[in-house]
C-alpha cells in the first residue's frame, strides 16, 4: 500500500503550502487582497494539479487487488 508518497502528491502538497504562505503574507500587515486571491487559488488549484499528475503517470501505483 502506498502513503501517497509521489511525485504527484508531494507537487500538489508543496503547491498548497506556497498558497497558504503567499495567502498569509498578503494579510500582513494590512490585507492586500490581490495578493491573498493568489494564494487561495494556489491552494484550491492544488488539488486538481495533483490529480492531473497523477492521471498522467505520476502518481503511486497501486498494488494489484486493492481499492
Amino acid at each position: 500500500m502506498s502513503h501517497g508518497s509521489s511525485p504527484a502528491a508531494w507537487t500538489a502538497v508543496l503547491v498548497s503550502l506556497a498558497g497558504f504562505l503567499v495567502g498569509g503574507i498578503g494579510l500582513i500587515p494590512e490585507p492586500n487582497w490581490v495578493v491573498f486571491t493568489i494564494g487561495c487559488v494556489l491552494a484550491v488549484g492544488a488539488l486538481p494539479l495533483g490529480k492531473i499528475l497523477s492521471v498522467a503517470g505520476l502518481g503511486a501505483s497501486r498494488v494489484k487487488g486493492e481499492h
